[in-house]
């Protein structure tokens, strides 16, 4: 290789490192504000999985149109990924659980959060019944309003679906990261307990032991349970969906930082041996022109 061309692989490899070096740092701001978030987040959603186990075993939650049991087969599948790439097996990850769904034989439709998401889909020419993409890293509940809306009404308006489960990246600390798969509706008091026990890092000041949750208790609701119900129980189904998307967020940033930096390690490296073989390079380059010049001295002497 000539030293024009090993200059410029240094120089375009230095190059590089910077992007890398400013997509880890930029990464690892957002990273952290994702993770307090997904954290600061857990209690609610716990809470909110308490009073639902303390429901979900009486006659009026198990008659709830959201709680029913079906016997159909085919399912509806939120896919939940990042937009972007650069974030290692993040996404990768998560659809690898939804490929195993088909490999296992279910049909299902899709609702993709996630440019990722919705990609894969058109690729395994999946019927998308609604797509959401550039989602804020800032969510909100008001956010995945018209998600569980289009869940729901999905669910409620016709026999199709059996089962809606979601797929997602659970979030343990900054350099592990877990796809999940939950069901959402029916509501199950098992996958409750399920999700409750898993609301929990494994490290840190929020990682205290989840409580189980409290026996079932008798209550006696006004108005009127149906009216109670109605809207309770799909504020839980939006809790579920947000705290898919506060874990599959807080992923995505800390795997981007992990490979921002492994990608910065690695160009220092690859600079470092370039470095070595440019030098080396010149150096016979010299010692060459050197030999010449002596060679041309002895002949002129003679």
């Amino acid at each position: 290789m000539a030293l024009k061309q090993i200059k410029n692989k240094i120089i375009s490899t230095k190059k590089t490192g910077k992007v890398t070096k400013a997509m880890e740092s930029v990464s690892a701001v957002k990273m952290r504000k994702s993770q307090i978030r997904a954290f600061e987040s857990r209690p609610y959603v716990h809470a909110a999985m308490r009073i639902l186990s303390r429901l979900a075993q009486t006659s009026e939650v198990q008659q709830h149109p959201l709680s029913l049991p079906r016997s159909v087969s085919k399912k509806l599948v939120i896919i939940v990924t990042s937009d972007k790439g650069l974030a290692g097996s993040v996404n990768s990850a998560v659809l690898k659980q939804v490929e195993q769904l088909r490999a296992e034989g279910d049909i299902f439709d899709v609702v993709a959060i996630g440019r990722k998401a919705l990609e894969f889909a058109r690729r395994g020419k999946l019927v998308v019944i609604a797509d959401y993409t550039n989602v804020s890293d800032n969510v909100t509940l008001a956010d995945v309003y018209k998600m569980s809306e289009v869940v729901m009404q999905a669910f409620i308006g016709g026999n199709e679906y059996g089962k809606v489960e979601i797929v997602y990246q659970n979030f343990i600390s900054t350099f592990e990261q877990s796809p999940t798969k939950r069901q959402v509706l029916p509501l199950d008091p098992a996958e409750v307990n399920y999700i409750m026990r898993g609301i929990k890092p494994k490290h840190g000041k929020f990682s205290e032991e989840v409580l189980a949750p409290d026996a079932m208790v008798d209550y006696e609701i006004e108005p009127s349970a149906s009216a109670v119900l109605d809207v309770l129980i799909p504020q839980l189904v939006q809790i579920l969906i947000f705290h898919a998307l506060m874990e599959s967020k807080a992923s995505e940033h800390s795997a981007r930082m992990v490979a921002m930096k492994n990608a910065t390690d690695k160009s220092r490296e690859v600079v470092k041996a370039l470095t070595l073989v440019y030098n080396k390079e010149r150096q016979a380059a010299i010692t060459a022109e050197v030999s010449e010049i002596t060679g041309g001295m002895e002949a002129m002497k003679k």
